[in-house]
């Protein structure tokens, strides 16, 4: 997908994931809008990226958790953009007690809090579902708009039911239901925009050293913005409806 005057905004793009994000983006090219839920955080993030030779990207106050931030961030990318080609919706929380790397796995099924669980659910699906909505007449503006939802390897039901997959021991209960969910979000918003140039997918970005994934995890940070790049560039032949890691797909 040609980058030239292109636009994308990731939520939670202040560190982690979603810097890698907005730095791959940005390397191509393409004007990158960094949400963050402190502004500082934000711009300094900016700055950073500035600093490496990446031109075209800002920050602006985002948070999930705050319904009116979303009439405003459309009402700015309006404004400055009048379209929406990218979204990544990149934010997300991890609120599970459990040790991930812990060899003998761990399970919050029978312990997991209401409020855990409604907290996981309110960031990682439904603020998701309703920032998509809030944006998607402005993706419908772009020539062929990508929307990228940060999911896991650890939405995968099929994974998970299977004793000899990786992922068998591992079960932090909300966050894992919170990201299946989000499967289902991808999967029925695809079908929506079947007849469109829109394309959706759920990425895995890998187990990551990030301050959700931890110092246990396998693949440097520079890595983990791969999987986002990949699916927010896909051409007019790629997928939707997906579910995959660097162009691997996985079990739903």
């Amino acid at each position: 997908m040609a980058s030239q005057g292109k636009v994308a905004f990731i939520t939670g793009a202040n560190k982690g994931l979603g810097l890698e994000t907005a730095r791959g983006l940005g390397k191509l090219g393409i004007a990158v809008v960094i949400g963050s839920r402190d502004e500082a955080n934000g711009r300094s993030a900016a700055d950073k990226l500035k600093g490496e030779g990446i031109e075209k990207v800002e920050a602006v106050q985002f948070d999930m958790t705050k319904i009116a931030d979303y009439a405003r961030i459309a009402n700015y990318l309006e404004e400055h953009y009048g379209k929406l080609d990218i979204l990544v919706n990149n934010a997300g929380v991890m609120l599970d007690d459990g040790e991930f790397g812990n060899p003998n796995g761990f399970n919050t099924t029978s312990t997991v809090t209401q409020d855990v669980l409604h907290k996981t659910f309110e960031t990682n699906f439904f603020a998701v579902v309703a920032l998509t909505q809030t944006l998607l007449p402005l993706i419908k503006k772009a020539p062929a708009g990508r929307i990228v939802n940060l999911s896991s390897i650890l939405g995968s039901l099929a994974l998970h039911a299977d004793p000899k997959s990786p992922i068998y021991s591992t079960k932090a209960f909300a966050y894992d239901a919170s990201k299946t969910a989000l499967n289902a979000f991808t999967v029925h918003l695809a079908q929506e925009l079947r007849d469109t140039k829109i394309k959706v997918n759920s990425a895995h970005p890998g187990w990551v050293k990030t301050d959700m994934g931890g110092s246990a995890a396998p693949m440097e940070l520079s890595e983990g913005g791969k999987t986002s790049v990949m699916l927010a560039t896909l051409p007019d032949d790629g997928p939707t409806g997906g579910y995959s890691h660097v162009g691997e797909t996985l079990p739903w």
